[in-house]
């Protein structure tokens, strides 16, 4: 990441704290007994027990270890993790950078102790102090997995990976010289404002776009009119991606924004399904698990955050989701991610992601996200 990035995220958290919107309360000092049971909201294929293979499963033995039944709420979009956590009765969340801010900001998570978190010492350095769950020098939980949104394609119709992602922005003929309309997908989460502005950042120079999450009101506006133009050529917004995948199978879907979780599930069942990081480069994601503000089993919590940054368990997370793990030896010696398992998923790729974050409206300078959830559910309107 940036100097300039991080020093941008650094004063949005500050920012933060300074509004008293974050004033935290302690970590906990000390583990007491474990509950007996854990409540986690989790993106989907982040916690497996082995009931889709029997090979990928990181929690059985948790269980057996820690005395704590875990239980899993999964969520498709970060906004519906938000809203999930603001309900309560959870433990931990999986949270992207677009909502780990916000959740720290709105008092749903509290600060953690990594004293209580041995293998905390495993975490790659570059997630240390990421300023999308370090508040005021606060650690706001425990870094998990992290990897860009690629784009999926069939390689049926490419025979050679597509370039640029000007194949789901723009209408053109596909290489099987059919119209691509009808026949891509966009992401149906507002966050995907950012992808429209990352594509314009390096097609179309002249607005200046730094930052694909700070737009200006010009620069937000060009964003908005691909996204308008685009609506007549989405097959489907998709943020299931059990469907998106289906719609591939069985839609005559070709390309879409997507998860690596998606193209290793369908490279599984041998579907002619490829992936790639075109020409304009990626957003992405690094998620960090976090403790909510009022978790009624925080002893079983700790445990899992611990768990969690054992290499085996994120090489094996990293292997089923197709993401990168946080913990850097899990790249050596693990059975399921193999020994090219980081370098494929994109392990050297960490400068070229634009991270999710929340639009921050900075004095007035950019729009903020409340602006961009309105007016993604217009586009996705057609209006």
């Amino acid at each position: 990441m940036s100097a300039h990035k991080t020093a941008v995220l650094s004063a949005l958290a500050t920012a933060l704290l300074a509004s008293g919107a974050a004033q935290a309360a302690e970590p906990l000092k000390a583990l007491g007994t474990a509950e007996g049971q854990l409540d986690i909201i989790a993106w989907p294929g982040y916690i497996e027990r082995g009931e889709t293979d029997k090979n990928y499963d990181w929690v059985t033995k948790f269980e057996q270890d820690s005395g704590c039944k875990v239980n899993v709420k999964t969520a498709a979009t970060s906004d519906e993790m938000v809203s999930l956590m603001a309900k309560g009765g959870y433990d931990l969340v999986t949270a992207s950078g677009d909502a780990s801010l916000r959740l720290v900001a709105g008092k749903r998570v509290q600060p953690i102790n990594i004293a209580l978190i041995p293998n905390w010492k495993n975490v790659d350095d570059r997630l240390k102090d990421a300023a999308w769950h370090t508040v005021g020098g606060q650690h706001y939980g425990t870094p998990y997995q992290w990897g860009p949104n690629v784009l999926m394609y069939n390689t049926n119709t490419f025979k050679e990976a597509p370039t640029s992602w000007s194949v789901v922005f723009k209408e053109q003929n596909l290489p099987d010289g059919k119209s691509n309309k009808g026949r891509v997908q966009a992401y149906d989460g507002p966050i995907y404002i950012a992808d429209a502005a990352l594509y314009l950042k390096s097609t179309k120079p002249e607005l200046g776009i730094q930052d694909p999450y700070l737009l200006t009101e010009e620069q937000y506006a060009a964003v908005l009119e691909l996204l308008r133009a685009q609506q007549p050529l989405i097959h489907r917004y998709w943020h299931d991606a059990t469907v998106q995948m289906s719609d591939f199978k069985n839609e005559g879907v070709m390309a879409s924004g997507s998860w690596p979780y998606q193209v290793n599930a369908l490279q599984l069942e041998k579907q002619p399904i490829a992936s790639t990081v075109p020409v304009e480069g990626a957003t992405g994601w690094a998620d960090t698990t976090m403790l909510h503000a009022d978790a009624k089993h925080p002893t079983c919590a700790y445990k899992w955050m611990d768990w969690s940054l054992q290499a085996k368990v994120q090489g094996d997370v990293a292997s089923w989701f197709g993401s990168l793990p946080a913990v850097p030896a899990a790249c050596q010696g693990n059975e399921l991610l193999g020994a090219e398992g980081c370098k494929t998923n994109g392990f050297d790729n960490f400068a070229k992601i634009a991270f999710w974050k929340t639009p921050q409206a900075e004095g007035g300078k950019y729009v903020p996200y409340s602006r961009w959830t309105q007016d993604y559910i217009a586009i996705m309107g057609g209006r």
